[in-house]
């Protein structure tokens, strides 16, 4: 039987990251096709080595011309021209000379005889040189999780690798007496969601030895372990990771998640996770998120605006609160409860130190997006 630890006995929010990241480095980056780049975490910044466009380019189809010629043109005094004008379809550079591209029914052909009936500014239906790009700009930076659009910028400068990280995360379900999965479904996508890949495996029954057993797997960057920290009869995962000599904590100073373990076999940090799904998504916020940032190098969205109510909060334990963006503040719409109707709600999450009491309303507060830690 493995007890909760007692209050007394818990580890600090603060201290328990600084004993997982201690030893923890990203992991190796790999080159991988621009095509299979989506969701990875770059691991070096794009630079623009010269403008993009390189030349003027049409933006539409139609004619291609010097706007000063067209000076004054209407439907009641034409613009004659000597002759038809080149022709341009969009993604064309444009002719030498020319600044604008007009639609096709701005000219009109009658015999021999041309004529504009419109005029029109320097660039319009043109994307100019650099305007896309500058040279030597840096349109994406290191530690960006990869979107469509920065695959096309990718391309755009014309490589067909890119260099990111992408940790493989092992994860261990050690299910509950009634074998329901919903906490370890939840994980594994937010690991997914981080940029990582998951390896998932289920524990027979609840003793953990083969959550034990995955401990001398070198293949994964992380660990997860869900299920089994508690003070259940049949709660073995942390005796488990002691057996192994991988435990460096039982007992976070964290609520929700204070059965929350850490760990370590070799060089790959170790997290386990209490089964219920509010101790474990906080634990992951605060403890396992972290990590992965680390070793994917990725940066997360941050965003700061004044507290519409206070927050209070107990000394000697961190809280995690829940959070709504309402008028250009944050909301609190709980503190140390992850309800599933306060998260159906809620647009951001932070942390209150152990040391503090909590925060007075008015004071700016920089909060965690949801959507992108879960």
């Amino acid at each position: 039987m493995n007890p909760r630890p007692a209050t007394g006995s818990l580890i600090s929010l603060e201290e328990a990251l600084s004993r997982l990241l201690e030893r923890c480095e990203p992991a190796e980056p790999k080159e991988v096709p621009i095509s299979q780049a989506l969701g990875h975490v770059l691991a070096q910044t794009l630079t623009a080595n010269g403008p993009y466009p390189a030349q003027n380019t049409a933006t539409r189809d139609g004619w291609a011309l010097r706007s000063q010629d067209l000076v004054g043109a209407t439907a009641y005094s034409p613009v004659l021209l000597n002759e038809l004008p080149p022709w341009v379809e969009s993604g064309d550079a444009l002719p030498a000379g020319c600044d604008c591209v007009l639609e096709p029914e701005v000219l009109e052909q009658i015999g021999p005889m041309v004529q504009v009936i419109a005029e029109t500014i320097p660039g319009a239906g043109v994307r100019r040189i650099g305007e896309d790009l500058k040279a030597e700009s840096a349109p994406v930076p290191a530690g960006k999780m990869l979107s469509a659009v920065d695959l096309v910028i990718a391309r755009a400068i014309g490589l067909e690798k890119l260099a990111t990280r992408r940790p493989l995360v092992r994860i261990v379900n050690v299910p509950p007496a009634n074998g329901a999965s919903s906490t370890a479904l939840l994980i594994a996508e937010a690991v997914r969601r981080a940029g990582a890949d998951v390896m998932s495996i289920e524990a027979a029954g609840r003793d953990a030895k083969l959550a034990a057993a995955e401990l001398n797997e070198t293949g994964c960057d992380m660990i997860l372990i869900i299920g089994g920290t508690g003070e259940g009869r049949a709660d073995a995962t942390v005796a488990a990771l002691a057996e192994k000599s991988a435990l460096l904590a039982h007992g976070i100073a964290l609520q929700p998640g204070r059965t929350t373990a850490i760990g370590r076999a070799g060089k790959c940090p170790v997290v386990a996770l209490p089964g219920a799904l509010d101790q474990a998504l906080a634990a992951w916020w605060t403890i396992a998120l972290p990590v992965l940032d680390r070793l994917s190098g990725r940066h997360i969205s941050e965003e700061t605006l004044p507290l519409a109510l206070k927050i209070s909060s107990g000394p000697g334990m961190a809280d995690v609160v829940l959070l709504k963006r309402e008028e250009a503040k944050w909301l609190p719409l709980s503190i140390g409860d992850l309800s599933l109707g306060s998260l159906s709600r809620a647009d951001a999450w932070v942390v209150i130190p152990g040391r503090s009491e909590g925060y007075a309303s008015g004071t700016l507060c920089t909060a965690y997006l949801l959507r992108d830690t879960m």
